[in-house]
């Protein structure tokens, strides 16, 4: 199954029906399952035996889209979770401590800035911050001997600053540690970060793979590629666990220790479960995945070059544009398209860029991004109104900055909106 394309695995992948089994992926809403021995359930426990012992860790729901979305981003198992944000907070804490410390790309979501720089503070955790345009040895002052991965996002949110993955994972691997890479704007249908050098996947499931702004959750795929025990920093993966009957990950998991470790341990004790009915819906939503990307791809790429051209448009960002500093990367990385998300400036500044959203009947205001509806939001007054000054300019947003999520709409439509809207300013 793995050998098929993505449009495909979109569809058939996770879930395969045997004779006489439902044609569509069941719903399996239920909290227990049931067992014909004691004998059985130790072994679930135990971890020797494959299958679900509670919902809160694990559900045949649930399984069939990990196995999905493990497969659409070439990975050896997946960990779905209640939201994104649950996603990062758990990819990284799988394996940090307090007392240790970890390399962030400053150009990331603003809720991402705020886990990382906030509440992980809070735990123990320091966050270092690299900017873009540092040089290698620069990034490399970064680290010490307590440094335990690198992070950052594919298609930054809402600087749309494209991760150079192949210069990241080398800049992790020279240090030991593994490149963890935010895939939400991009999806596995334009860019699979594991092919260019990155070790573990997270996304934001409640953007493009829901599609429809239905269901909130989250996704850690784990490439299986990084090898956890070489660089003796990671005990809790390479040591017995002995709230598992010491059972070492490395020897008892091989290429899937990372993944097991963060739903036996951290699902188990952090109880950020996705739940059935959730996931089905997700489902639904990842079957027409590759569909959706293409369109909301094509939409952007006129609007971008539609806005390019306006005289009441100060800038606009959009890395499929031939005159966006990020094209270079955007051709090596997202050859196929560059997701739905535009950010532009309205002449004027926040007073205008307000005048215009306000002025939108297509598009709407909501705090929400990437789904098949047209939207709009200022993130400087809402999604990032926690940074400061020098925070916001850090993750590449200005006050005049609109992020424009593209949808699948007829493109003319679209464009007849904002013209109109424009014409307010």
């Amino acid at each position: 199954m793995n050998d098929y394309r993505a449009e495909t695995l979109c569809i058939q992948g996770g879930y395969q029906p045997q004779n006489g089994e439902p044609r569509v992926l069941p719903i399996y809403q239920s909290t227990t399952y049931k067992y014909d021995s004691a004998d059985h359930l130790g072994k679930l426990f135990d971890l020797e035996a494959p299958g679900h012992m509670y919902t809160r860790i694990s559900n045949p729901t649930v399984a069939a889209v990990e196995d999905k979305i493990a497969a659409l981003e070439g990975g050896v198992g997946a960990m779905c979770t209640s939201s994104g944000q649950a996603a990062s907070l758990m990819a990284i804490f799988n394996i940090t401590s307090a007392g240790q410390n970890f390399v962030s790309l400053s150009t990331i979501y603003g809720g991402t800035t705020n886990l990382f720089a906030v509440t992980m503070k809070r735990m123990g955790i320091e966050v270092r911050f690299l900017t873009p345009d540092m040089t290698d040895e620069q990034a490399d002052a970064l680290f010490d001997e307590n440094t335990r991965l690198v992070f950052g996002e594919t298609i930054a949110n809402p600087a749309l600053n494209v991760l150079d993955i192949e210069r990241y994972a080398a800049l992790a691997h020279r240090h030991g540690v593994p490149l963890i890479v935010d895939n939400t704007f991009a999806t596995p249908i334009l860019c699979r970060p594991f092919e260019h050098g990155a070790d573990i996947v997270m996304h934001s499931t409640t953007k493009y793979m829901d599609g429809h702004a239905t269901v909130v959750g989250g996704v850690i795929v784990d490439s299986g590629n990084f090898d956890w025990a070489a660089s003796g920093k990671y005990p809790e993966l390479t040591t017995p666990d002995e709230s598992y009957h010491g059972v070492v990950y490395t020897e008892n998991f091989g290429k899937a220790a990372y993944i097991t470790k963060a739903r036996v341990q951290l699902m188990r004790d952090l109880g950020s479960t996705p739940q059935p009915l959730a996931m089905f819906v997700l489902n639904l939503g990842l079957e027409t995945l590759a569909l959706r990307m293409e369109r909301h791809c094509q939409n952007a790429q006129a609007v971008a070059e539609y806005l390019e051209k306006h005289e009441k448009v100060a800038w606009v960002n959009y890395p499929g544009l031939a005159s966006s500093d990020q094209h270079a990367l955007a051709q090596k990385y997202l050859p196929k398209g560059c997701c739905g998300v535009i950010s532009f400036g309205v002449k004027g500044g926040r007073a205008s860029a307000v005048t215009f959203m306000d002025s939108l009947k297509l598009a709407a205001v909501v705090v929400h991004v990437a789904d098949a509806r047209t939207s709009v939001l200022h993130p400087a007054s809402t999604t990032h109104r926690q940074l400061t000054d020098e925070q916001l300019v850090a993750t590449g947003i200005t006050p005049d900055m609109v992020r424009l999520s593209v949808g699948i709409e007829n493109v003319d439509d679209i464009i007849a909106d904002l013209e109109q809207a424009l014409a307010n300013v």
